[in-house]
């Protein structure tokens, strides 16, 4: 049987996650203006700052709704509870699986804290090639979007049948 993973270094990684989360956000927020953009590598990278009103890649950022990030703030709550319900039963997990929850635990709170303390999430990380640019994201997205697919490769895995 293989270690598992125990709720403190469930903690550890997610409040890692959220802390350079909220460390690179802080630096683009207080080093850019939200029409700098710096390239890191022309053609493909840049740094940018951009406030993001909705969800992942823009879903819902164009909605007028005056209760969207109430609404938005309301359902990453659920989600956030139910994945700390999940890893405080963090002894029942494979470790690839609390790996994967405390990344995407992680990312989610780092999202939720600025949509509650700002209305928006702020995103910084531009990819493109030529005039297609991919949505523009931030440390958070990153780390859920590591988190998913991991969960994707652990359900993929074949099991050994008892």
């Amino acid at each position: 049987m293989a270690d598992r993973v125990s709720r403190i270094t469930a903690f550890a990684i997610s409040m890692s996650v959220f802390a350079l989360d909220r460390g690179s956000k802080w630096l683009i927020e207080t080093r850019f203006s939200p029409f700098d953009t710096r390239h890191v590598i022309p053609g493909f990278f840049d740094l940018v700052r951009s406030q993001n009103p909705g969800v992942a890649f823009g879903l819902f950022s164009d909605s007028t709704g005056r209760y969207r990030t109430v609404l938005l703030v309301a359902f990453s709550l659920i989600a956030l509870s139910v994945l700390a319900g999940i890893l405080w039963r963090i002894q029942k997990l494979e470790p690839k699986v609390a790996i994967a929850l405390s990344l995407i635990f992680g990312g989610a709170l780092g999202n939720v804290f600025d949509r509650v303390r700002f209305g928006t999430v702020t995103d910084f990380l531009d990819f493109y090639i030529g005039t297609s640019h991919w949505y523009t994201f931030n440390l958070a997205d990153t780390a859920i979007c590591i988190g998913a697919g991991l969960l994707l490769l652990d359900m993929l895995r074949p099991r050994a049948h008892a």
